[in-house]
């Protein structure tokens, strides 16, 4: 799947808000597949592969809990969410039940919904990266081994990271010439996103880049208010 446009099943009965959803994610860099119920969603998604699915909860033939299930028995990590006109709280616990991760009210905001496909597509590409197996990288003029926690540079004996400086590291590497956001960093890494762990972790940026500078090609930039980005200059 190409990277730069995430591909959505959208699963919605009603035909003219399902036609303006699916303009509007298109408008906004989505490639939008649209089914028209439950049962031909299933259809769709096994003819292809999605980054996330947004599926309608009341439908003819096959309902969205229904459905989700049955996506989740052949893709047990891909994303869902769930539109629904009822705001019942027992819905949505089934919703959750079966695997949703996160629903919406209908009517509800676009932009939300933007937002929240934005977020929750890029925790998955974080996890699904940071769970790689990959612990030896090169950047510059300095080798990672993020096992051992040494990092290396050709003019100096090994640095021994702390654990936390190692995975801030590492995260930042996976990222590299790209947005590490802020607050992906802080879940991954201290399990919170709060005043005091933000703090934190702007104290273990500035302990790696007194290591970096040893290359001067090598630099972490602070995209104000977004996170931070690992750039290897040429």
């Amino acid at each position: 799947m190409e990277e730069s446009l995430k591909k959505i099943l959208l699963v919605e009965d009603d035909p003219n808000f399902g036609t303006v959803l699916k303009e509007y994610l298109s408008i906004n860099g989505y490639d939008v597949i649209h089914a028209k119920n439950g049962m031909e969603g299933f259809e769709k998604f096994k003819k292809s592969d999605f980054h996330l699915c947004i599926l309608d909860v009341m439908m003819p033939y096959k309902d969205g809990f229904t459905l989700a299930k049955e996506i989740r028995e052949k893709n047990s990590e891909i994303p869902i969410i769930f539109l629904t006109a009822k705001a019942l709280k027992e819905d949505v616990l089934k919703g959750y039940k079966v695997g949703a991760d996160d629903y919406l009210n209908k009517p509800f905001d676009s932009e939300v919904l933007l937002m929240k496909i934005k977020a929750i597509i890029q925790r998955k590409t974080v996890d699904s990266l940071a769970d790689s197996k990959q612990f030896e990288f090169n950047i510059g003029e300095f080798s990672l081994n993020s096992k051992l926690r040494f990092l290396s540079h050709k003019s100096e004996k090994p640095a021994k990271l702390s654990p936390k400086e190692n995975e801030l590291l590492r995260l930042l590497i996976l990222h590299e010439n790209d947005l590490m956001p802020r607050e992906i960093a802080l879940t991954k890494i201290w399990r919170d996103d709060n005043y005091f762990t933000s703090r934190s972790m702007d104290v273990y940026i500035a302990k790696l880049r007194k290591y970096l500078k040893l290359d001067p090609k090598v630099e972490i930039l602070n995209i104000h208010g977004e996170g931070f980005r690992l750039v290897v200059n040429p």
